[in-house]
């Protein structure tokens, strides 16, 4: 009879663990469920997103204010980026979306530059205006192998 209450109490400590873990990862990885409910969508098409990842940054004045939760390719042929907003921040129409690196050859992130539209943007709205990344390794062979 001890033998089966110790097994009892391995079992449940063992089954504590494992939600405790399946919440923090939830909770602390690049994606979360949570995070539904303090965000809101916003999605982009650009020509270049060449290094933009999932749980890429996305910035105003450079204040972090949400992350990149989808890179796909649309329906035009253009890289289709979903944003996931904090629902304090408001987007205004007429925004503009651009793709950026962190330093020399740091990490890519979009910032976004709000316009002077008075309607916003709401969920699952769509910036129109944007820029998309800069190819280092294009504007490189450009200066190389232009024959002038």
């Amino acid at each position: 009879m001890k033998k089966l209450n110790v097994e009892i109490v391995v079992g449940l400590f063992m089954i504590a663990g494992f939600l405790a873990f399946g919440y923090l990862s939830l909770h602390m990885g690049d994606f979360s469920i949570f995070d539904l409910k303090k965000n809101y969508s916003v999605v982009a098409e650009f020509d270049n997103v060449s290094g933009l990842k999932v749980g890429a940054a996305i910035e105003i004045a450079g204040v972090s204010v949400g992350k990149v939760s989808g890179v796909r390719l649309g329906e035009q042929g253009l890289a289709r980026v979903t944003m996931l907003i904090s629902r304090e921040i408001k987007i205004t129409m007429d925004a503009i979306a651009s793709i950026r690196t962190q330093g020399l050859i740091g990490d890519k992130y979009v910032k976004i530059i709000q316009g002077a539209d008075s309607e916003m943007l709401a969920d699952g709205g769509e910036i129109f205006d944007t820029e998309s990344s800069i190819d280092f390794e294009e504007l490189v062979s450009k200066y190389i192998f232009e024959s002038d």
